[in-house]
């Protein structure tokens, strides 16, 4: 049982959209990201996916509309909703996700990330 220092854990790395676990809660993950650029549309099918702005603000756009998170917000997309993540700027998200979630969802390309580093 020893903290975590998110600010350290992010200068860990430099590459986007790959998310790296930083811990566990019960069947889920703790992730850390940055983000930049657009992201792809898609969906998860079976899991939730929370989404909290450490740094910058995320832009998560849905068919119907388009939400802004800043710094200290989060979002909490349900399973089955379609979404795409945009990043303007850089910016540092945390994730609490389920130990299934792939980070594409039901899309499976160059951008998926299968096995996720522990940081």
């Amino acid at each position: 049982m020893e903290k975590i220092n998110i600010e350290e854990k992010l200068s860990l790395f430099n590459e986007y959209w790959n998310p790296k676990i930083i811990g566990e809660v019960n069947e889920s993950y703790l992730k850390l990201a940055k983000l930049k650029g657009d992201f792809i549309w898609h969906t998860h099918e079976n899991e939730d996916e929370m989404f909290y702005v450490v740094k910058g603000v995320l832009i998560i756009k849905f068919r119907e509309k388009d939400v802004q998170i800043h710094e200290g917000e989060c979002i909490i997309i349900p399973r089955g909703i379609e979404h795409m993540p945009i990043a303007e700027k850089e910016v540092h998200v945390m994730l609490i996700e389920s130990k299934t979630t792939l980070n594409t969802g039901n899309v499976i390309n160059e951008r998926t990330i299968e096995k996720l580093k522990r940081i």
